[in-house]
């Protein structure tokens, strides 16, 4: 049995905004990362930076398709995909699937904080795009003590 982790958001934004504001690291890391190598494209392998942690992320096997969805390896056993749909009234639903592990009591663990993670980043985005708040400045400064 796989497991995934799943998060789902609903923005009150056109769905080519919130398609730019994941792939575009110059928005993304006012939301989510504090530095990238580059832009998220097909085909291409950027390295991701978080504030909280010292480790860098490769995201790899990068696929892009235009104001519908992204998918990525940043862990050699799981694949992230990001999925958009437009809503009327542009507005856009956001969901975030990432999975490939095998169960077991680790990757279980693995799951809820991924889960977690995945609905801090919804939260993050929804935050920055509709009322230009940034969420995560400052909340996981005590990771780094």
């Amino acid at each position: 049995m796989k497991l995934e982790s799943n998060a789902t958001i609903q923005i009150q934004k056109p769905i080519e905004v919130v398609f730019e504001s994941i792939v575009n690291p110059e928005k993304m890391t006012k939301y989510f990362i504090s530095e990238s190598s580059g832009r998220l494209e097909s085909g291409k392998e950027v390295i991701w930076k978080f504030p909280e942690f010292e480790d860098k992320f490769p995201t790899s096997e990068i696929k892009i398709v235009n104001n519908n969805s992204i998918s990525f390896v940043w862990d050699p056993e799981t694949v992230v995909i990001i999925t958009l749909e437009e809503l009327p009234d542009d507005n856009t639903i956001v969901r975030v699937n990432e999975n490939g592990k095998e169960l077991n009591d680790d990757n279980l663990k693995w799951a809820l904080e991924n889960s977690g993670g995945w609905a801090n980043f919804l939260a993050c985005l929804k935050a920055y795009l509709e009322y230009g708040i940034l969420l995560r400045k400052g909340a996981f400064d005590f990771m780094r003590k």
